[in-house]
């Protein structure tokens, strides 16, 4: 017991502190040691890679996944900080020109104080170690899945000197007509169940969130495919994915986040809430 008190007064000391003011410290802190990680993994990669090629791209996969959350926490920290300094709601374009553009970016999910900001007005959102251990946990498990699927993409659709385009082509139809909806549809599932959530959770997310996360998806992978299955050997071909990702992770964490703040002001017995 006693330790734990200390753990929680050492984190709130912590999550009192800024930089800059406005980016809470305790995030800094945790993203340094994230890219300590990938640093260490960057430097042997190909040495763990020959060694154990899945593995490998597990605890990679995992690291960025847990960066791209960071962020995510950052950017909303930055965000209820801006907000909080002005209570009116009205940003001061010199002072806050992050804070504006952030804010225009959830815009449509705006993320309530009440849900997100602890009782004392002074201090950031706290950092959610839990949704951190989640991000990391699914870039975990989802790796082998992505791995067996670029090395399908290889073997149905191999690229030679001779014939290099059109390959690439037919592999980014394939990996964004038929893993791209499943990949976004086993996101969402798995973080709503994760979360503690049941079926009826994971319809109304899927309901709101699958679409326009998908036509999402669609303005920006592709491109990114092209590039990684016709210039990338394939054992960088997923840690490729998963940095160019660290953003669009980040984008999903906070879409994801939004749209559970929507699920806790519905309510089991609110009327707006739709059930299969």
């Amino acid at each position: 017991m006693s330790w734990e008190l200390t753990r929680q007064r050492w984190l709130r000391t912590i999550n009192t502190k800024y930089i800059f003011d406005r980016v809470p410290l305790l995030n800094v802190l945790i993203f340094l040691i994230e890219m300590a990680l990938l640093a260490r993994l960057s430097s042997r990669f190909n040495a763990y890679y020959d060694e154990r090629p899945v593995l490998t791209m597990m605890v990679t996969n995992a690291v960025l996944g847990g960066i791209a959350d960071t962020v995510a926490q950052t950017i909303t920290s930055v965000r209820q900080r801006a907000l909080r300094k002005h209570p009116n709601g009205q940003l001061n374009p010199r002072e806050d020109a992050l804070a504006i553009e952030i804010h225009e970016l959830d815009r449509k999910n705006p993320l309530n104080e009440r849900d997100l900001v602890p009782e004392s007005k002074l201090l950031p959102p706290p950092f959610d170690f839990e949704r951190l251990t989640r991000f990391m946990g699914y870039g975990f498990l989802m790796a082998p899945v992505q791995f067996r699927w670029f090395k399908f993409l290889e073997k149905c659709f191999p690229i030679t000197k001779t014939s290099a385009f059109v390959p690439a082509m037919k592999r980014v139809a394939f990996d964004q007509f038929v893993f791209a909806p499943f990949g976004i549809a086993c996101f969402f599932t798995a973080m709503t169940v994760a979360e503690g959530g049941g079926r009826r959770a994971v319809y109304q997310k899927m309901r709101d969130m699958y679409v326009p996360t998908l036509k999402a998806n669609y303005l920006v992978w592709p491109a990114v495919q092209v590039i990684n299955f016709r210039l990338m050997p394939v054992q960088f071909q997923l840690p490729f994915v998963s940095t160019v990702g660290i953003a669009w992770t980040a984008y999903l964490s906070l879409t994801n986040a939004a749209e559970d703040v929507e699920l806790s002001r519905s309510g089991p017995n609110s009327p707006n809430l739709r059930l299969p």
